[in-house]
This record gives C-alpha cells, sequence and structure tokens, in this order.
C-alpha cells in the first residue's frame, strides 16, 4: 500500500473539522521547510533540519507571543528562559537531531546577518529543538551545515507538507516504527468567529505494545513480528517535540496552557514520558500584531479563559493525528550500521480498525 496520510485511509481522528491541507500552515501566515540528508558516502547521514516561520518571511519583523511546557527534560529547546521570561517567539523555530542544535541554533543567528533582518530585543535567542537520531544516522559526523538550515528557511512555503522521513525527521522511530515529521490541523468556533488551530510534530519516541489509534491498541494487536521491531531490546531514548500554533488571540499564558494541555495528544496515542525522555510542546499566537520594535504602547487581544476549553479540544485531536501522520507516512529506513525500522503496516492499521468498527 502506498504511503499516505491517516484520513486516506478512511480513519478519522476526532469530531472537529480540519483546514484546507490538514496542516500547520492553515495557519495564516505559518510556513514550514525543510532539509533532509540522506547519503551512505563517505559516511551514514540519515538526518535533516526542519524549520517553522510563524509570520513567513516577516517572523524577524513581528514576533508572537508563545509559551512552552515540558513534559520531561532530557532533552534541549534553546531560547526557552527568554521566551518563557517575555512570553514572545522571536523568530523561526528549528527541529533537527541531538548533536546539531547548535549548528541550527548559530545558522538562524547568522542568517539575521546575512539578510540584514531586524535584531529586536532578541533575534540572538532563537528557538531550537530536538530528538535523537543516532539508530540510523551517524551522528558523530556531524552532517549538518549552516547552509542546510538557510536552505530550509529559504523553500519555507505554506499548503501542503512533505512529512514522515524528511527533515529534523528524517532519522526518527515512533512507537517502533519509522516515524519523523507529522502534521494536522483544526477548525475551531469561538463566540461567532473561526479560529484554525495548526500542529507540527517531531517523533522519536514510544513501545509498539502502548500504540493506540481512536482508543484501539493497535500496536498490541500488529505484535513485535509483523515487521520486527527495530532492536532487540526497548531503547530508551525516547522524545517528541511538539509546536502549535493558532491565529486565535492568546496571551503568553494561554499558550503555556495550550502547549500542557496538548500532552492529552500524546497520552491518546500511547505517549507516556518515561525518566530520559525529553518531550517539550510549544505553542503560539499570531492572534496579535506585535512589532519587533514597537514605538508606542501595544493593544492586544485575548480570548476569555472560558473560550480555551474548545482549543484543547483542537490540539488534543489535531496532536493524535499528526503523530498517526508521522508514521503513516515514512517509508522503512535502513541506516547506520545496518539498522532498519521498519514502516508502520497501513494493510494491518485498516484492517484493525475496521475489525473494531472504529475504521
Amino acid at each position: 500500500m502506498t504511503r499516505t496520510r491517516l484520513r486516506d485511509l478512511g480513519i478519522v481522528v476526532g469530531e472537529l473539522p480540519t483546514g484546507e491541507h490538514n496542516t500547520i500552515t492553515d495557519v495564516p501566515g505559518v510556513t514550514v521547510g525543510h532539509t533532509t540528508l540522506i547519503k551512505d558516502s563517505p559516511r551514514i547521514a540519515r538526518t535533516g533540519v526542519t524549520v517553522v516561520l510563524p509570520r513567513a518571511e516577516h517572523s524577524w519583523h513581528e514576533y508572537v507571543f508563545a509559551g512552552y511546557h515540558a513534559f520531561t527534560g532530557n532533552g534541549e529547546l534553546t531560547g526557552a528562559h527568554w521566551l518563557n521570561d517575555s512570553g514572545m517567539l522571536c523568530t523561526p523555530v528549528g527541529l533537527t537531531n541531538t548533536y546539531q542544535v547548535g549548528v541550527v541554533r548559530d545558522a538562524l543567528v547568522e542568517y539575521v546577518c546575512l539578510h540584514d533582518l531586524p535584531r529586536g530585543e532578541s533575534s540572538d535567542l532563537p528557538v531550537v529543538s530536538e530528538t535523537y537520531d543516532g539508530w540510523l544516522n551517524d551522528l558523530s559526523a556531524f552532517h549538518l551545515t549552516k547552509e542546510h538550515v538557510f536552505q530550509a528557511i529559504d523553500s519555507a512555503a505554506g499548503g501542503a507538507l512533505a512529512e514522515g522521513s524528511v527533515g529534523g525527521g528524517t532519522g526518527m522511530i515512533c512507537h517502533e516504527f519509522k516515524g519523523g515529521i507529522g502534521s494536522a490541523s483544526r477548525l475551531v468556533e469561538i463566540q461567532g468567529t473561526t479560529y484554525t488551530l495548526g500542529v507540527l510534530v517531531q517523533t522519536n519516541y514510544g513501545d509498539r505494545r502502548l500504540l493506540r489509534l481512536n482508543g484501539v491498541p493497535v500496536g498490541r494487536l500488529i505484535g513485535n513480528q509483523e515487521p520486527p521491531l527495530p532492536w532487540e531490546s526497548l531503547k530508551w531514548f525516547n522524545s517528541i517535540v511538539v509546536i502549535l500554533a493558532t491565529n486565535a488571540p492568546l496571551l503568553p499564558v494561554q499558550c503555556r496552557r495550550l502547549a500542557r494541555q496538548s500532552v492529552v495528544g500524546f497520552a491518546r496515542v500511547g505517549g507516556i514520558g518515561y525518566n530520559a525522555d525529553g518531550d517539550f510542546f510549544l505553542a503560539f499566537s499570531t492572534g496579535n500584531h506585535l512589532p519587533h520594535t514597537p514605538s508606542r504602547s501595544l493593544v492586544v487581544e485575548m480570548l476569555p479563559n472560558r473560550a480555551l476549553s474548545a482549543l484543547f479540544i483542537a490540539a488534543a485531536e489535531a496532536v493524535e493525528e499528526a503523530i498517526w501522520n508521522s508514521m503513516t507516512t515514512a517509508d522503512t529506513m535502513i541506516g547506520f550500521q545496518g539498522h532498519i525500522a521498519y514502516a508502520l503496516p497501513l494493510e494491518r492499521v485498516v484492517e484493525i480498525m475496521e475489525r473494531s468498527g472504529e475504521g
């Protein structure tokens, strides 16, 4: 069966409608770019970088309110102190592998300098996060360069997104199947206005036996031999990074709440958050205009807190579906030292869901 998105298999998560493309780029102004590195010589590369721009090419000119939640802490999220202190996201967000966070962070700073972009208060403190791809990628070869990051920024676009084994998700494994980048979106009507919430995930976590879809224990029913697990014993380098975007007008504290509540979608799929995991959830809102050098006091808008529950539901649904899209679109990959991460068997998923009545 051709690799495809979950809904193309006839399986729907949740009840809310999706945006046009069912991706994070359904949020107006949000764009995403990938650079994917797959090569076997002189050393094995199965890695890359993904960049999320909150306001397309204006991401350095106009900031967005943001907040994050660290569900577990064995990972990296640069710029987090200023993001938490100021409540603003002032640069694009980069996603890559554990060893090359510094390269991506420095490249985002250099991109500002090379293009004479506004520096503002905090453009020198970009937000970059990571998950570990060392099972399939030769991490010690340090394949990524600043030019790869520039390429991801310059290629960032809206519309339908490449998912699965692309960008920062190239070498990632999810619930012991091939994982990577996934996305989804939801439309929410609040007080007569329709808002969009979009999600992008980089998945590299989870046990197969815990994998669930609409409550159905799909991973347990597939079992450990069809296809085989990528390793003989469980590897404890589990992590996920979740980026949430919305055009609903939220203040920083509301963004933090949205980030925290989105863990529900992670849990629905079977995410636990082990001791040595690094699970980060970052939410930003484009619903206010925050120039990098305001000349006067700013008037901002916010939804009443009682309206947030609708966004919490949307986040749970979109995170769950985005994680599944990261697996259904990813192909089997052979990588470093001959390690193999097998693709999720789509036929079996469809069969299991049809038998359960959830397909």
